[in-house]
Order: structure tokens, then sequence, then C-alpha cells
């Protein structure tokens, strides 16, 4: 492998169930995913993360402490991956590691607009040995930017077509599009709500960490007054760029929508109108940007959801919806390859943002360098 270029992604999402690692190999034309691995949280990790989402008690020494376990967790991950992929540390360039988001709060949201993302990069170069590339969203919202969405830059790196338009949905915590005309500008933003609220709402009357395929909201009917409801967010309506999280769309923004109902839905019910909301709220962004026939990419979580691709299949009749395994790459890899293709454009000193995604005044280079020793 003496003549690859590698590089490992980090990436830990809303939905807090753990890290995905992706060994990318740079040198070709197009990224190559070389190796995988996912290091789940336990539920009392993943617990503590979503506390500290939400304003509360004693916040900095909560975030400290979670800011080094994290890291260390970052670390374990990378080595692991490492092991599995039979390669030492100087075999690779650079890790690039998104973090955990435990808050955002972009232009429009508060008067002094910031981004935190933790998992100390310190603690990963130092027990990795490998130099870390981290905190990747600031610099674009010092530029003016939301600071997200920044993986539309390596969707149009990976699937950009001159032959034919694209639309590349990444279904996470929350649902993010890329719009790749064949000629033009890309552009994107996030569309709201993508499996947050779907996850939380089964978890709490299943016990599990998701519907699986959709099944349970297949079981269901979606309810109309709700569905409306929730659209009725400003949020649907706001222009672009955007960006979202779990400070806006949680459980207590549903809890909220559902008390104004006159009688309770069906669990089922909830749980087929969320999902509803969810194809809804893509769609209609998708059709915002272009109404003519395109290719629709699905990857994160959400593209393992049957039902829901069944959906947006659906409300895009003149659309071919598929995942991006369709394309050979395995759709829950995307955004952890997209944080090793940043970290290459941050060593290389290639900008990493798109203008037209996040609103930012300019181009720049994101994030901040942590040499290995």
């Amino acid at each position: 492998m003496s003549n690859r270029q590698l590089y490992i992604g980090l990436m830990s999402g809303t939905s807090a169930d753990g890290i995905d690692a992706a060994l990318v190999d740079m040198q070709t034309n197009l990224p190559q995913l070389i190796t995988t691995h996912n290091l789940p949280f336990s539920n009392g990790l993943r617990t503590r993360i979503h506390s500290i989402s939400i304003p509360g008690d004693n916040e900095i020494d909560r975030m400290g402490e979670l800011d080094t376990e994290l890291g260390r967790h970052f670390a374990q991950c990378t080595l692991e991956l490492l092991a599995k992929a039979q390669l030492t540390t100087n075999q690779i360039t650079a890790i690039g590691s998104h973090g955990q988001t435990i808050r955002h709060r972009p232009p429009g949201t508060t008067s002094n607009c910031f981004t935190l993302q933790i998992g100390d990069p310190n603690v990963i170069a130092e027990l990795t040995g490998i130099t870390t590339v981290a905190d990747f969203r600031r610099r674009d919202m010092a530029a003016g930017g939301q600071g997200a969405p920044l993986v539309p830059a390596f969707h149009r790196a990976l699937f950009h077509s001159s032959a034919r338009d694209k639309v590349i949905v990444n279904i996470g915590g929350m649902a993010n599009i890329t719009w790749l005309p064949a000629s033009g500008e890309a552009c994107g933003f996030d569309t709201g709500p993508g499996n947050v609220l779907m996850d939380s709402w089964i978890n709490e009357h299943h016990g599990v960490s998701f519907d699986k395929q959709g099944g349970w909201a297949a079981s269901g009917a979606a309810h109309q007054e709700l569905l409306e409801s929730l659209l009725s967010d400003a949020f649907f309506k706001q222009p672009f760029p955007k960006s979202t999280g779990r400070e806006h769309f949680n459980r207590q923004w549903l809890d909220r929508h559902l008390q104004q109902l006159p009688f309770p839905p069906a669990n089922q019910d909830v749980q087929a109108t969320l999902l509803e909301l969810t194809a809804r709220s893509i769609t209609e962004s998708i059709d915002l940007l272009c109404q003519t026939e395109k290719e629709i990419l699905v990857c994160g979580g959400g593209a393992f959801n049957t039902r829901l691709l069944e959906r947006l299949a659906k409300l895009l009749p003149n659309c071919l919806v598929s995942s991006t395994a369709s394309q050979g790459i395995d759709p829950q890899w995307i955004e952890a390859m997209a944080f090793a293709w940043l970290a290459q454009q941050t060593i290389n000193h290639k900008p990493g943002n798109l203008c037209a995604v996040t609103g930012a005044k300019r181009e720049v280079i994101l994030g901040g360098v942590y040499y290995a020793s």
C-alpha cells in the first residue's frame, strides 16, 4: 500500500449511536473505500450525549469530561479499524474527525451563532499517533455560513455527472439534500428531521433503537392533523441556506404538537406520521430545487428504511430512487468517507465548503490540524 494516500474519516451523528470509521484511499480520481468499522456507544454514554445537547446544569464540567471520553472512543475506533485493515499508524496520512455535535445554533437562531462538536482531537492524535483534523464547522460559520451541511462538497466530488441531474439525500438523525445538476452550480441544505424522531418514538414504546425497515411505521397510518401541524413549523418554509439539529427537532417539539390534538393517535400511527414527515419534507425540498426527472441517491441510516424509500419513490414518481449501493458505495459509510476527504482538503490547503450550500461569504480551508508527535 506504499503508493496509496490513506485517510481515515470518523463520524458520529445526531443519533449518537456510535462511531463510523472509514479507511479511504485518496490516490485515485474517485476516493476508494478500503475498510470500515463501527464502535457502538453504550446506552449510558448515548444518554449523556443527548442530555448535554440541551441546556442544563453544570454544563461545562459535563462537557469537558465527555470531550475527553469521546476523544478516547474516537481513538479506540481508529486503532480497531487499523487492526482490521492490518495497517500501522505511520501508513495513514491523517484522520478527519467530525466529532459529536452537542449544540448547533446557526445564523438566525441566536445573536452570536455557534456550533460545537466534542471528542478532543488532541486525545485522538496523542493516542493514535496520527495527525488529526477536526473542528471543521466553525470556520465556515466564521465566514458567515451555517457550518452545515458540509457533506455536499464530497457528494459533488463523488457523484457528479455531466450526463444526468442527481440529488443525494443523506438521512441520518437529520436529513439533508445535495442538488447536483448536470450543468450548473451544486447546492443543498438540511430539510429537517431524518431518523431522530422515529428513533426516539420507537425506543420509548418498544425499547429498540430504530424501526427496522420501517416495519412499525408501515403497520400504522399517517395522522393527517398531526402531520399538518408538524409541517407547519417555520423551518420548513425557511429559505436556504439553512441547517438544523436536535436543538430544534426533538421529543419536546413532538410533544407540543401532540398536545394540541383533541385525541391522541395510536402509537403506530404516530410512527407512520413521523416517517411521512421525513418523506414529505425531503421531497418538497427536492421539488423546490427542480421538478424535472432526476436520479435520487439515498445514503445514511435512512437508506435501510424500506418503507421510507417506498414513500420517497411514491412522492417522486418521475425520479429513479435508490440507495448509493446502486453506485457501489455502501450508504452507511458516505459521511465517514466525507470527513476523510475533508481532512485531505485541509492537509492540502484546499477549501472544503460550498458557499451555495452553507451561505458562507467565501470558500475556506476548514478545521484545525493536530499533528502527531
